[in-house]
């Protein structure tokens, strides 16, 4: 092996080496903060200026990064963010956290981590390691990434070391963070592997190494495609129970007491976040590109985005059997975060639901803990922006025709909520859960029939 590589393990196992961290975002400051927790001097670059001042400040703006820790890590001058990309040579490691978005036909968009990597280009010297861990289709740290650094003449897993490592962030997750998650690496070549299991051992607790970066993509996706499709069957069965008219929950609570071959998932209003609305496409994508169809992706994605329009639909008929119709409705939505106690909007089926509701032509108002504003990102078709969270006060309950859970945030008393609302659609069976419902009536993604009821559905005996 040659000298570069060699000062580089050493400059590992001393804690000499710093490293960089390009993208101070879910993924980024987090894995940032846990670099410099082991010791080693960690540069965030990040091309929003306030994040870079935030985080100089000892501030995060990452709610599962304490501002305390960035503050004594900053302090020790072990943790620094800059926008200056130039200063990637200082850095004997970088790590790539950047989006990996879809365009509008979901297809993949690689603009971050192609500029990221052109970025890297421009400082690349000797005996410097890269670890992408932006999620991708398999190929990409080959195909896309190996061919941009291999520009400037050195060659990898000699001169240059080129891993991928997909994050694992799950936010607002108390108990798996981001140091005790074990951590997925995969190697161009061996050299690189070692490279990157040197540097990720000494920051993680547990290592999982695969033989190629493409294993290593793929297991990342594989991870999400798994939860999207037994999600979209969750949802399925949902529907299907309306139609049975059997309470789902209790069929998923039942199914669940099985000690073997069974994993809960639950359907909601619809799939929302960073990960599992996106990434299985980047393999469909892939696969199409091998004339391959990955035909559970497809009707798994097409099921869970018909849930924003199928909680609509319930709430409509809902107020229509209270005489009412949506246009000029007052409509309350309980939770936009994708997912409980988090303040992360992306990809949340709220915005979805708020917006048919909006076309429709009800009054809708919003309270969430977490986000207290929806501001027009050029993505979001939503009307009257920015919206505003509204406090939950007994006067707000009370006056909306129509209260409906999205996001069952701890904070929020469900049992006040069913007392005072006049009627509510809970797309999280949160009021069956709690076993509020005394005040209001309360409409489930299923409606609860018979058995009697039920049975009329089965074929007559021949």
């Amino acid at each position: 092996m040659s000298v570069s590589h060699e000062d580089l393990l050493d400059g590992i196992r001393q804690r000499q080496a710093v490293v960089g961290v390009i993208g101070l975002g879910y993924v980024g400051l987090p894995l940032a903060v846990e670099i410099a927790r082991s010791g080693y001097r960690c540069i965030g670059f990040d091309i929003t200026q306030p994040v870079v001042d935030g985080v100089n400040a000892g501030y995060s703006h990452i709610a599962d990064v304490s501002a305390d820790v960035v503050g004594a890590f900053v302090g020790e001058g072990l943790l620094q963010a800059t926008s200056d990309l130039t200063r990637l040579a200082e850095c004997d490691a970088v790590s790539i956290c950047v989006p990996t978005p879809l365009n509008k036909i979901k297809d993949p968009d690689l603009s971050y981590v192609i500029a990221a990597t052109h970025a890297v280009l421009h400082a690349l010297r000797p005996g410097q390691l890269l670890i992408l861990e932006s999620t991708t289709f398999p190929g990409t740290t080959r195909e896309v990434v190996l061919p941009i650094l291999e520009e400037s003449g050195l060659k990898v897993g000699e001169d240059f070391f080129l891993c991928f490592s997909p994050e694992r962030v799950d936010p607002g997750n108390a108990v798996w963070h981001t140091r005790n998650t074990p951590k997925v690496i995969g190697g161009i070549t061996p050299a690189c592997l070692q490279a990157g299991m040197a540097l990720y051992s000494g920051i993680f607790e547990a290592m999982v190494p695969v033989e190629s970066a493409e294993a290593a993509e793929l297991t990342k996706v594989y991870e999400n495609t798994f939860r999207m499709i037994n999600i979209a069957l969750a949802n399925e069965l949902a529907q299907a129970c309306e139609k049975l008219g059997v309470d789902v929950w209790e069929v998923i609570e039942a199914a669940a007491t099985k000690p073997f071959g069974f994993m809960k998932f639950t359907p909601g209003p619809g799939l929302g976040g960073h990960c599992i609305p996106l990434d299985p496409h980047y393999l469909s994508w892939k696969m199409r590109s091998l004339a391959f169809r990955t035909r559970m992706i497809d009707l798994a994605s097409e099921i869970n985005a018909e849930m924003p329009a199928f909680v609509v639909h319930k709430a409509a008929t809902a107020l229509n059997e209270e005489r009412k119709a949506v246009n000029g409705s007052r409509v309350l939505v309980l939770g936009v975060a994708y997912k409980k106690d988090i303040d992360d909007l992306r990809e949340s089926p709220a915005l979805e639901i708020i917006r048919m509701l909006q076309e429709r032509g009800a009054q809708v108002e919003y309270h969430d803990p977490f986000c207290p504003v929806i501001r027009d990102d050029g993505d979001t078709a939503l009307r009257g922006l920015p919206l505003h969270s509204v406090p939950l006060t007994d006067q707000a309950l009370a006056s909306a025709d129509l209260v409906v859970v999205v996001t069952d945030h701890s904070s929020v008393d469900y049992n006040r909520v069913s007392a005072l609302a006049k009627l509510v659609v809970d797309t999280r069976g949160v009021l069956r859960r709690s076993g509020s419902g005394a005040g209001a009536r309360v409409v489930g993604l299923t409606r609860p029939g018979t058995v009697e009821a039920a049975s009329r559905l089965q074929p007559a005996p021949v």
